[in-house]
């Protein structure tokens, strides 16, 4: 090749060896630095210029990272197969890094309760008895302090149900049962029947012969049976003279003894005594209360009251009874002291008490106060739908928390589900079933934006049952103890 040199410019001419052929011209001014000219006049920069590029130069050799030229490149499968890996790997630390990231840590103490919701503590129940008449259910609440509310009604309500646990009508009154001040007359003895006795021979075609029976259900053991029976059977041939049985027809008093005729008063629901039925012939639909096969009186037990109150109870009934008996349509006056009777011997009992936060019962029980009971025939089985402390959550609220916090929610409702049933007989009479539970409350709190937001406040509580024989009327206790300790999450 050809270079020459002139004007500060480099210029070459490259021949290819075929001398036929001369080679395109070249110009290398764009990849050659040209030396500045010395002698050139006005060149007073050039010492800057020669010291700018050595520090340049220095710079560069420090250079940790140092870029190595394309064409020395080359893939391989190596290569590959390590760069498949490594991207996995940090597609999988991403992962569980994240994962850590969205886990809930938690941490738990346990401290003195410290409860915002003061000294009392709520209890909801719902619980079911196939063999306690609602009639005479009582919920009863006591503890160590001195407290002792019996028979609550204004926050429970009670629904008769069958052996199965099936509803069979509305509810059942909520109200107590009127106090008797007058258990019967002032007097030894009456000497007189003038009531009827009734058997299951001749129960049915009396109650269908008559358009009102008053049964009086009895046992000669009990004291206010006692009490009754001269006042009972005063009034009784009172009414027989004033409503002859075969003139007029139109009302009857009978009596029932429940320790001759067991399997009649099973069939009424007889629970305590003395019970007074009142059977209206043909008239057993209400449209306010359902259907209903008798009247329970619960109205004064003296003489006077008696014959005041079947006067009433035949008022609007013609003496052409044998022929309206059957369409009895009148508006019947509302007796305070009559009531509809249980239609089985179930009863569910729902609702909610409030009770101070230091040991004590809830009682359930067949409890009155002008009535006694046969312990032998007193069955406090039950079943526990719900039984819990504290206010009640949402099943959606609930199901979302059990859903972030698996641990929480286990204990809340320790008896619900379970079944508590004794087989009535000789050798299972008279059972008391107790319940024993100790109750702590947990706080779950979590930390928002440096705070601390109270998410949750629930009580739980273990559970410990056992059947007691005793001597005295069987009832359903609840236990509870709650803990002077809390645990915060």
């Amino acid at each position: 090749g050809l270079w020459e040199v002139g004007g500060g410019e480099i210029r070459g001419h490259a021949f290819r060896n075929d001398e036929k052929k001369r080679s395109p011209h070249i110009n290398l001014t764009s990849f050659l630095p040209l030396p500045p000219d010395l002698s050139a006049p006005g060149r007073s920069d050039t010492p800057a210029r020669c010291h700018a590029m050595i520090s340049s130069s220095k710079l560069k050799s420090v250079d940790f990272y140092r870029k190595i030229p394309r064409d020395l490149t080359e893939a391989s499968l190596s290569g590959a197969g390590l760069s498949i890996f490594a991207a996995l790997a940090m597609v999988f630390l991403f992962g569980m890094e994240l994962s850590s990231y969205l886990a809930v840590n938690t941490t738990t103490s346990v401290i003195v309760d410290r409860s915002s919701d003061g000294e009392f503590l709520r209890i909801d129940f719902n619980l079911s008895f196939p063999a306690l008449s609602c009639e005479f259910a009582s919920v009863d609440v006591s503890d160590v302090l001195g407290t002792n509310r019996l028979n609550i009604t204004k926050t429970v309500r009670k629904f008769s149900i069958d052996r199965n646990l099936v509803p069979t009508g509305s509810e059942f009154h909520a109200g107590p049962i009127p106090t008797v001040n007058k258990h019967g007359d002032d007097v030894e003895e009456y000497h007189g029947d003038g009531s009827v006795a009734l058997s299951s021979r001749n129960f049915d075609s009396y109650s269908h012969l008559y358009p009102v029976l008053v049964v009086n259900f009895y046992a000669p053991w009990c004291y206010w049976s006692n009490r009754l029976k001269p006042s009972w059977e005063k009034a009784a041939q009172i009414i027989r003279e004033r409503y002859d049985p075969e003139m007029d027809g139109r009302i009857l008093l009978g009596k029932v003894d429940c320790t001759e005729e067991v399997e009649l008063c099973k069939r009424h629901h007889i629970q305590g005594y003395p019970s007074i039925r009142i059977f209206h012939k043909g008239s057993d639909m209400k449209e306010n209360q359902g259907h209903h096969d008798h009247d329970s009186y619960y109205g004064e037990r003296d003489t006077e009251s008696l014959v005041a109150a079947m006067e009433t109870y035949v008022a609007n009934i013609p003496k052409e009874a044998h022929v309206l008996a059957l369409e009895d349509k009148s508006n019947r006056t509302v007796d305070p002291a009559k009531r509809p009777a249980p239609m089985t011997g179930g009863c569910r009992i729902e609702g909610f008490v409030r009770v101070k936060k230091v040991p004590g019962s809830v009682v359930i029980s067949a409890r009155s106060g002008s009535h006694s009971f046969d312990p032998s025939q007193i069955n406090v089985s039950h079943y526990v739908t719900t039984f819990s402390f504290g206010k009640r959550l949402s099943s959606k609220m609930f199901n979302e928390l059990k859903r972030l916090f698996p641990y929480v929610g286990g204990h809340h409702d320790r008896l619900a589900g379970q079944s508590y049933i004794v087989k009535h007989g000789d050798v299972n009479a008279n059972v008391t079933i107790e319940h024993y539970l100790q109750i702590v409350k947990t706080e779950l709190v979590t930390l928002r934006y440096a705070k601390e937001l109270k998410v949750l406040e629930e009580y739980e509580y273990t559970a410990h049952s056992s059947l007691v024989h005793s001597f005295y009327v069987p009832v359903v206790k609840f236990h509870f103890e709650p803990s002077p300790m809390q645990v915060g999450i």
